[in-house]
């Protein structure tokens, strides 16, 4: 897709009897098309991709109407994270004859019941600087700034980012843990790591020389291709050889990642990496615990100071089978809330998209395990021991 579309709203504060809103089907084509000519002189959707988003499942596009006024007023249209209950109001648009009538506003809070419905926390938007009437009207309806963007749209206008909370609870900003994006394709553990120890020593500092040390540290030296990842008793042990207080939860004592290889020589490598990591655990006396790995017992730990750091499977967020960590950054009654160190940069997004993820506590339970075996494995990390250097 293009680079994301300038918003365009009027500030009226209450929309006009008879405004009406639905869901847009192919049939509006011809009509969208006309409205996104006319609002907007560049970051145009095209057909192609107008027509790929009203027919795909992560989109929602809705439209405004009146049945005494021919035509459409305007449209909205949301994006879904695939895994994550974050929204995106990606565009709206008002016809010129419509404003002044509270479409705006219509269309906007359909788009918040459109993200509700798909229980989703948080909307999130981009506007250009210099759209005030947006701006105005956002802030209006408890929209408030969380970033910026930089040289964002076609003409080098910079954005402004709102969100808005959804849902009840804590609001996943004001949490302690700070985020920092992976480099490379092979370090999201160390990444989530990084994050976790931040969190209770502030003085660390989070750089690449860090990143790609702990993964030294940590990696399985084999996986099914390419560069070894990093396993949950590599990454606690790198947590504890920096004096750190460390817990590590694993569903089972089973090496980590066994059935992500084929080669016999390969398991026989992993095997002898994690029975020296286990004997190292060991004489720090870092406590192994064997159990399920569910949203209970990390958030009784978060609750406790600690920040954990979880494995998931990607499936349910980037449609791919591969290992990931996670950083935890709070809870509330429905959600998790995690720093994703992947920035999927070929989807769009960016660092701000990964920050405070917010998943449905059932739906974390799911992605918590990895492969055939249902590998589950939580890092848990606390201060620095008061002995510790």
């Amino acid at each position: 897709m293009n680079g994301p579309i300038p918003v365009l709203a009027d500030t009226e504060d209450r929309a006009e009897a008879g405004l009406q809103t639905r869901a847009a089907g192919l049939e509006d084509l011809e009509e969208l098309l006309a409205l996104e000519q006319a609002c907007f002189q560049g970051d145009r959707i095209s057909r192609r991709q107008f027509r790929y988003l009203l027919t795909r499942g992560n989109a929602r596009t809705l439209v405004a109407t009146d049945p005494h006024t021919p035509g459409l007023l305007g449209y909205v249209m949301v994006l879904f994270s695939r895994g994550t209950s974050l929204a995106r109001l990606y565009s709206i648009a008002v016809s010129a004859s419509a404003r002044g009538r509270g479409v705006g506003r219509n269309l906007v809070e359909a788009a918040e019941n459109a993200a509700r419905d798909n229980t989703c926390a948080d909307l999130r938007l981009e506007v250009r600087r210099d759209n005030t009437a947006s701006l105005a009207l956002f802030r209006q309806m408890g929209y408030r700034e969380f970033g910026t963007i930089e040289d964002y749209y076609e003409d080098h206008m910079g954005a402004l980012r709102l969100q808005k909370s959804l849902a009840p609870g804590p609001d996943p900003e004001l949490v302690r843990t700070p985020y920092y994006a992976q480099t490379l394709d092979f370090t999201c553990g160390p990444a989530a790591l990084m994050m976790a120890l931040r969190a209770v020593d502030p003085d660390l500092k989070l750089d690449r020389r860090l990143e790609l040390r702990l993964w030294r540290e940590a990696t399985t030296i084999f996986m099914a291709s390419g560069h070894g990842g990093c396993g949950p008793y590599g990454l606690a042990l790198a947590a504890a050889n920096r004096g750190h207080e460390v817990e590590l939860l694993v569903r089972d004592s089973g090496v980590a990642f066994f059935d992500s290889v084929r080669s016999a020589d390969k398991k026989r490598v992993m095997r002898v990496v994690q029975e020296d990591m286990v004997e190292e655990l060991g004489r720090l006396e870092v406590p192994v615990l064997q159990g399920l790995v569910n949203v209970a017992a990390l958030e009784a730990r978060f609750n406790a100071g600690q920040v954990p750091v979880v494995l998931i499977s990607s499936v349910r967020i980037y449609a791919e089978r591969f290992p990931h960590w996670v950083t935890v950054t709070g809870f509330d009654d429905r959600f998790i809330y995690v720093h994703d160190p992947l920035v999927d940069v070929e989807e769009g997004e960016r660092a701000l998209d990964s920050v405070n993820m917010p998943i449905l506590r059932r739906d974390f339970e799911r992605m918590a395990r990895y492969g055939r075996a249902g590998l589950q494995a939580a890092v848990i990390v606390g201060p620095r021991r008061k002995e510790a250097p």
